[in-house]
């Protein structure tokens, strides 16, 4: 079992910008899962509110177990994954999750992530599934868009998974090392549907957890109907950039 084997190492990316208060929060919880050899990796992008120094501090209290990248300005979500995962590849990461630090995910659910990745490459935190929801104070406009979203992304990309949209995730080391990452470009929404999709056109497969995908209780959202609508025009660029890829067969 994945969990039970302490020689392999387990990194968790967390990308920060302006989350003083909920970093701190997040990292208790995800050490109390007691996960062998876990390293929190976390990106910040010079955050004005000082979370790149409380990210400092919790690297002095978790020595050998938090390692900080600090980027010289917001630079976006994409590049701060994409910094994230060729350093975890350069660490010699067996298993690599990224979450958000807003717990928007529940940290909790990384342990059954992980587990997935016994029967699959890709484990990915599905909001569209059977058990899965979200958080029942958005207004139904906010659901229907963020459902509508999905169900666009499918038609176009036509790739086998619910959600392909949410940054919850967990993956192997040989699934993140086949990935060709200097290629994706994508930033934001756009970020998680390219990833998705050149996995699946390098034919990795997936398996869904449900989760409960809950609104942030502090700090200020990052997510604007602005960035939703420029992820919805880059589904199209994405499909025409790795039309050189060919699609698995479907079985």
């Amino acid at each position: 079992m994945i969990l039970r084997n302490t020689v392999n190492k387990t990194y968790i990316v967390i990308p920060t910008y302006n989350e003083k208060e909920n970093l701190p929060i997040l990292v208790d919880e995800l050490f109390a899962l007691d996960i062998p050899n876990l390293t929190i990796l976390i990106v910040d992008d010079n955050s004005p509110d000082g979370t790149g120094k409380i990210a400092d501090d919790l690297m002095e209290k978790f020595p050998d177990k938090i390692l900080v990248i600090h980027r010289k300005g917001k630079l976006g979500l994409g590049t701060a994954y994409i910094t994230g995962f060729k350093y975890c590849l350069e660490q010699g990461a067996d298993y690599i999750v990224q979450m958000d630090a807003d717990f928007s995910h529940n940290p909790k659910k990384v342990i059954e992530l992980l587990k997935r990745l016994e029967e699959a490459d890709i484990a990915i935190g599905s909001r569209y599934i059977s058990g899965g929801s979200l958080d029942e104070n958005w207004s139904i406009f906010r659901k229907g868009l963020s459902a509508f979203g999905n169900l666009y992304t499918r038609a176009i990309l036509r790739m086998p998974i619910s959600d392909a949209t949410g940054g919850f995730r967990a993956m192997k080391r040989t699934t993140l090392a086949g990935i060709p990452l200097d290629r994706v470009k994508s930033q934001g929404y756009a970020f998680q549907i390219e990833m998705a999709y050149v996995s699946y056109l390098n034919g990795f497969t997936f398996s869904e957890v449900p989760i409960y995908f809950a609104n942030r209780t502090r700090g200020d959202s990052k997510m604007s109907l602005k960035i939703q609508l420029e992820a919805a025009r880059r589904v199209w660029a994405i499909l025409y950039e790795y039309r050189d890829l060919k699609r698995p067969k479907q079985s």
